[in-house]
Protein backbone atom coordinates (compact mmCIF):
# COMPACT_ATOMS: atom_id res chain seq x y z
CA UNK A 1 0.00 0.00 0.00
CA UNK A 2 1.49 3.43 -0.93
CA UNK A 3 2.09 5.97 1.85
CA UNK A 4 -0.82 8.29 2.59
CA UNK A 5 -0.26 11.84 1.31
CA UNK A 6 -2.18 14.81 2.60
CA UNK A 7 -4.33 16.66 0.11
CA UNK A 8 -2.55 19.71 -1.35
CA UNK A 9 -5.73 21.17 -2.87
CA UNK A 10 -4.10 21.39 -6.28
CA UNK A 11 -1.87 24.34 -5.38
CA UNK A 12 1.87 24.43 -4.80
CA UNK A 13 2.91 25.43 -1.26
CA UNK A 14 -0.61 25.18 0.20
CA UNK A 15 -1.58 22.81 3.02
CA UNK A 16 -4.85 22.26 4.85
CA UNK A 17 -4.83 23.07 8.58
CA UNK A 18 -6.68 20.96 11.17
CA UNK A 19 -8.73 24.06 12.04
CA UNK A 20 -10.22 24.11 8.54
CA UNK A 21 -8.05 26.90 7.17
CA UNK A 22 -5.09 26.75 4.84
CA UNK A 23 -1.43 27.61 5.30
CA UNK A 24 1.08 28.66 2.68
CA UNK A 25 4.82 28.08 2.84
CA UNK A 26 7.72 28.23 0.45
CA UNK A 27 11.13 26.58 0.59
CA UNK A 28 13.96 28.85 -0.43
CA UNK A 29 17.72 28.26 -0.11
CA UNK A 30 17.29 25.49 2.44
CA UNK A 31 14.83 27.44 4.61
CA UNK A 32 11.13 26.88 5.09
CA UNK A 33 9.41 30.25 5.04
CA UNK A 34 5.87 30.33 6.42
CA UNK A 35 3.61 32.79 4.60
CA UNK A 36 0.70 32.59 7.05
CA UNK A 37 -2.74 31.06 7.49
CA UNK A 38 -5.63 31.85 5.15
CA UNK A 39 -9.36 31.20 4.99
CA UNK A 40 -9.31 29.73 1.49
CA UNK A 41 -6.85 27.70 -0.55
CA UNK A 42 -7.05 30.29 -3.32
CA UNK A 43 -5.83 33.12 -1.03
CA UNK A 44 -3.00 30.91 0.24
CA UNK A 45 -1.99 30.07 -3.35
CA UNK A 46 -1.96 33.76 -4.30
CA UNK A 47 0.30 34.54 -1.31
CA UNK A 48 2.60 31.71 -2.44
CA UNK A 49 2.74 33.17 -5.97
CA UNK A 50 3.58 36.65 -4.65
CA UNK A 51 6.43 35.17 -2.60
CA UNK A 52 7.67 33.14 -5.58
CA UNK A 53 7.72 36.25 -7.75
CA UNK A 54 9.72 38.09 -5.13
CA UNK A 55 12.20 35.34 -4.22
CA UNK A 56 12.78 33.34 -7.38
CA UNK A 57 12.47 35.88 -10.16
CA UNK A 58 12.40 34.45 -13.69
CA UNK A 59 12.90 30.80 -12.62
CA UNK A 60 9.53 30.11 -11.07
CA UNK A 61 6.60 27.71 -11.06
CA UNK A 62 3.37 29.52 -10.23
CA UNK A 63 -0.09 28.40 -9.20
CA UNK A 64 -1.59 31.11 -11.45
CA UNK A 65 0.75 31.44 -14.47
CA UNK A 66 -1.54 34.02 -16.09
CA UNK A 67 -0.31 36.70 -13.63
CA UNK A 68 2.16 38.59 -15.86
CA UNK A 69 4.16 40.73 -13.40
CA UNK A 70 5.41 40.79 -9.85
CA UNK A 71 3.41 43.96 -9.14
CA UNK A 72 0.19 42.28 -10.26
CA UNK A 73 0.94 39.24 -8.07
CA UNK A 74 1.51 41.50 -5.05
CA UNK A 75 -1.73 43.38 -5.80
CA UNK A 76 -3.65 40.11 -5.68
CA UNK A 77 -1.90 39.02 -2.46
CA UNK A 78 0.31 41.47 -0.57
CA UNK A 79 3.34 39.75 0.91
CA UNK A 80 2.93 38.81 4.56
CA UNK A 81 5.86 38.82 6.96
CA UNK A 82 7.96 35.72 6.31
CA UNK A 83 8.50 33.55 9.37
CA UNK A 84 11.48 31.21 9.37
CA UNK A 85 12.20 28.16 11.51
CA UNK A 86 14.34 30.38 13.77
CA UNK A 87 11.35 32.70 14.31
CA UNK A 88 9.22 29.71 15.27
CA UNK A 89 11.85 28.45 17.74
CA UNK A 90 12.16 31.90 19.31
CA UNK A 91 8.39 32.18 19.61
CA UNK A 92 8.13 28.73 21.27
CA UNK A 93 10.89 29.74 23.71
CA UNK A 94 9.06 32.99 24.57
CA UNK A 95 5.77 31.13 25.07
CA UNK A 96 7.53 28.62 27.36
CA UNK A 97 9.04 31.43 29.46
CA UNK A 98 5.68 33.18 29.65
CA UNK A 99 4.06 29.95 30.84
CA UNK A 100 6.67 29.61 33.58
CA UNK A 101 6.13 33.23 34.66
CA UNK A 102 2.36 32.68 34.82
CA UNK A 103 2.87 29.55 36.95
CA UNK A 104 5.14 31.57 39.28
CA UNK A 105 2.47 34.25 39.67
CA UNK A 106 -0.17 31.62 40.47
CA UNK A 107 2.14 30.00 43.03
CA UNK A 108 2.81 33.39 44.68
CA UNK A 109 -0.93 34.14 44.85
CA UNK A 110 -1.57 30.76 46.51
CA UNK A 111 1.33 31.36 48.91
CA UNK A 112 -0.11 34.77 49.88
CA UNK A 113 -3.50 33.20 50.59
CA UNK A 114 -2.15 30.34 52.71
CA UNK A 115 0.67 32.15 54.53
CA UNK A 116 -0.28 35.82 55.15
CA UNK A 117 2.09 36.03 58.15
CA UNK A 118 5.06 35.55 55.78
CA UNK A 119 3.89 38.50 53.69
CA UNK A 120 3.61 40.67 56.82
CA UNK A 121 7.11 39.64 57.94
CA UNK A 122 8.51 40.36 54.47
CA UNK A 123 7.00 43.85 54.44
CA UNK A 124 8.35 44.53 57.93
CA UNK A 125 11.81 43.34 56.86
CA UNK A 126 11.91 45.65 53.83
CA UNK A 127 10.53 48.58 55.83
CA UNK A 128 13.26 48.08 58.45
CA UNK A 129 15.91 47.77 55.77
CA UNK A 130 14.76 50.96 54.06
CA UNK A 131 14.74 52.81 57.41
CA UNK A 132 18.34 51.66 58.05
CA UNK A 133 19.36 52.81 54.57
CA UNK A 134 17.75 56.22 55.12
CA UNK A 135 19.53 56.50 58.47
CA UNK A 136 22.93 55.73 56.86
CA UNK A 137 22.28 58.30 54.13
CA UNK A 138 21.42 60.95 56.72
CA UNK A 139 24.60 60.14 58.67
CA UNK A 140 26.71 60.38 55.49
CA UNK A 141 25.19 63.68 54.47
CA UNK A 142 25.72 65.06 58.01
CA UNK A 143 29.36 63.90 57.88
CA UNK A 144 29.88 65.59 54.48
CA UNK A 145 28.28 68.77 55.75
CA UNK A 146 30.58 68.78 58.77
CA UNK A 147 33.56 68.10 56.55
CA UNK A 148 32.69 71.09 54.32
CA UNK A 149 32.52 73.44 57.30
Amino acid sequence: MPPHRRETWGYRGVHARPSGGFSAEIRFRGMRLGLGNFDTANKAARAYDAAVWRLRGPHRTLNFPNVPTRERAEELAPLPRLSTDKDRRDNRRREHRLGIAEMDEEAMAMWCQHFPQDIIKEREFYAQRSAERDKRRAERSAYREDKRR
